[in-house]
């Protein structure tokens, strides 16, 4: 197999291994699973640091559309439909049981993937949030990125929570994921100006 197939093959099982063993689980075995090895596996990715790179790169960023941003600030569209459309295709091609469990093992083993993800994306993503709601109701932001963020996770934190309950818990698997997704748009938003008003003191 050329070189490039079987190192994408690798990752592929790689990323599948991790998000079932966590980021401690051995190389060795990995490279069991995948039919070579260890001395091979090391040859496509020399440390496993590396390989973890890979995985995030692949995985975690990868699974991320920068067309949402766009999608996301076009006015020509209500803001409820463009927050509805976000979080449900969000649900269906990001926040999914390998993803989810990738992303809180690296949590708990303190790497820098969920980190750098919060910050390399969930950031500008809670701000945009934040941003196109506020423009469409002619509301005025505080000028705290801090708090603009912390607003926004009251419905990122939500959908987000949700989509562990479904794939981790195995729980709220009774209505649609439309359906929970619409629910917590419309809370977010018929509590939006409220918020605001709570969070800058009027």
């Amino acid at each position: 197999m050329p070189f490039n197939e079987r190192r994408a093959q690798i990752l592929d099982v790689a990323s599948e291994f991790f998000a079932e063993n966590g980021l401690a689980g051995q190389t060795r075995q990995l490279a069991e699973k995948c039919g070579i090895s260890q001395r091979l596996l090391y040859r496509f990715f020399p440390t496993k640091e590396d390989l973890l790179k890979e995985v995030y790169d692949q995985e975690i960023l990868g699974a991320f559309k920068a067309v949402w941003f766009v999608e996301l600030q076009d006015r020509t569209r209500p803001v409820s439909e463009r927050l509805d459309a976000f979080y449900r295709d969000y649900l269906r091609s990001t926040l999914t049981r390998k993803w989810l469990r990738l992303f809180l093992y690296a949590s708990l083993a303190e790497a820098k993937m969920a980190p750098d993800y919060i910050s390399a994306i969930v950031m500008q993503l809670l701000e945009t949030v934040m941003r196109e709601v506020a423009h469409e109701r002619g509301v005025d932001l505080p000028e705290d990125p801090a708090l603009l963020r912390e607003m926004a996770w009251t419905l990122h934190g939500a959908i987000s929570h949700y989509a562990i309950r479904r794939h981790i818990y195995q729980s709220s698997l009774s209505l649609s994921e439309d359906q929970v997704v619409s629910m917590h748009v419309r809370v977010f938003l018929a509590g939006f100006e409220d918020m605001v008003k709570m969070c800058v003191g009027r």
